[in-house]
């Protein structure tokens, strides 16, 4: 289940991608069957086992391309262990909302993007997630949880005052904020019947990506989609400018 919208990120083969708090990997396995050069990165032992088990279950099945490189790191987004302007993409998805220190984190990604790269930044949309947030504590008030929730207006100007520059932006996962608000009003950690028949029906969309369900999300991303995506840019460096009463000698 992707997020990320890679045309709009304008992902290439041999451009070299972060993936930050990449979790269980969805979205690192996609940057690597598109040819990139995948580094993925989480602060977990047990996600970046997995995301190195799947990306070399890939591998081995041939899914990738010749050019398509990857490796799984432990890293801290407040210091990531990459030099200046570096990489050429990074997607940051659902992983800010976490973090207190999310000014750093921004700073940290603008630092190791190179000069017109481009991020993809997800987080919860601040409508569907305030439903959560006040039909249940237990959904985002533990350890490691959610704790902050973004207006998309909000999110833009963090990113400019780290340097980027916001462009596009979508919503995501219509389909996915009615599981949730479900699950949170019956308690986040109970499974009754009706949450399993609904994560039937994500698992089937998810699977056979039937008309009904994917024309259905497309009409609901912009009301309920669960997710917000913005991609933002980091300037160019400007060209050099001729003094003034110098003249250019062609050679």
């Amino acid at each position: 289940m992707l997020t990320v919208d890679y045309d709009l990120l304008d992902l290439r083969p041999g451009m070299t991608v972060l993936d930050l708090g990449c979790g269980e990997g969805r979205h690192a396995f996609e940057a690597y069957r598109r040819g990139a050069r995948v580094v993925a990165v989480d602060r977990g032992e047990s996600e970046v086992r997995t995301t190195k088990r799947w990306l070399g279950a890939i591998a081995e099945a041939g899914e990738a391309p010749a050019g398509a490189r990857y490796e799984v790191v432990r890293g801290d987004l407040l210091a990531l262990p990459f030099p200046d302007a570096s990489v050429d993409r990074v997607i940051a998805s659902e992983v800010l909302e976490h973090i207190p220190d999310d000014a750093t984190a921004m700073a940290e990604i603008a630092r190791v993007l190179r000069p017109g790269g481009t991020v993809a930044v997800t987080v919860p949309r601040y409508g569907p997630e305030r439903v959560c947030w006040a039909l249940s504590d237990e959904y985002h008030a533990n350890e490691g949880g959610h704790v902050r929730i973004y207006r998309g207006d909000e999110l833009r100007a963090r990113l400019s005052a780290a340097g980027l520059v916001p462009g596009a932006q979508h919503h995501a996962h219509a389909l996915h904020a009615p599981f949730w608000w479900l699950r949170c009003a019956v308690g986040v950690e109970r499974d009754p019947a009706a949450v399993r028949a609904y994560h039937r029906l994500l698992v089937w969309d998810l699977t056979e990506r039937p008309w009904v369900t994917r024309t259905a999300e497309r009409l609901l991303d912009p009301v309920i989609g669960k997710s917000l995506v913005v991609y933002a840019e980091k300037p160019a460096v400007p060209a050099a400018v001729s003094e003034p009463g110098l003249e250019r000698t062609a050679v």
